[in-house]
């Protein structure tokens, strides 16, 4: 059986995830703002439920619901809650993210997610990872209908996807009512191009606050800023 990923105040069983803890996840669990002290937090497509366990570790939310449509990752991820010391206020429905749309009438504070965007070129086969990294799943248009639905009027909405993307899904979003307030470019070192962004929306249209980060210096050695976002929940940090 696969080791369970170990972090400083949680523990995270993915023996069953095709999903596993990367770099992505961690980094948006850790930038995703929590200034507006949501009480309510949705994580769409949680996977593990590594986002939605970070940020029950950084806020007081009495509700952090999570919505994973995969069977063996659901059933996972509710154990890792229940693992947790936090598993009074976390939460996993085995639905769609359309369906939760549908079904719920409540709407949260925050909504996070780090989406499925691997496109068919990355087909491995691995049919489960494949689902789980595959646009296919959960298209954009798809998740920022159901965002717009599941949203706060006063809510802040935080993901990351491929930079190359950032343009168009700013574009997507903006015919949901979905203006983003944040933008941070990430790239893995100094000389490499940025490969990811997260993006942080809301329902109001204001000026972009825009910021980079840099992973590493060198193999291993990673910049201040990115020890100083993800240093409560790395163990060697």
């Amino acid at each position: 059986m696969e080791a369970p990923f170990t972090f400083k105040q949680f523990t995270v069983n993915q023996d069953r995830c095709a999903m596993k803890i990367g770099t992505d996840g961690v980094l948006l669990g850790a930038w995703a703002s929590l200034e507006h002290n949501p009480q309510s937090i949705l994580d769409i497509g949680t996977g593990t439920g590594v986002i939605a366990l970070q940020l029950a570790q950084r806020s007081f939310a009495e509700t952090i619901d999570a919505v994973e449509i995969e069977p063996d990752a659901f059933e996972q991820c509710v154990e890792n809650f229940e693992m947790s010391d936090w598993g009074d206020r976390l939460f996993c429905y085995h639905a769609s993210v359309e369906e939760l749309a549908d079904e719920i009438e409540e709407q949260y504070d925050l909504i996070v997610s780090n989406p499925p965007f691997y496109t068919d070129e990355y087909k491995s086969k691995d049919e489960a990872r494949d689902k789980a990294r595959s646009v296919d799943a959960l298209p954009f248009d798809i998740l920022l209908k159901s965002v717009s639905l599941l949203l706060s009027e006063s809510g802040q909405f935080s993901l990351i996807i491929p930079r190359k993307e950032e343009e168009h899904f700013i574009q997507m979003a903006s015919e949901f009512g979905l203006y983003p307030a944040r933008i941070c470019s990430i790239r893995g070192t100094i000389t490499s191009e940025e490969k990811r962004c997260m993006l942080e929306f809301s329902f109001r249209k204001q000026t972009i606050k825009k910021e980079e980060l840099t992973i590493e210096i060198s193999r291993h050695q990673y910049t201040d800023a990115y020890i100083n976002l993800v240093k409560d929940f790395y163990l060697k940090m």
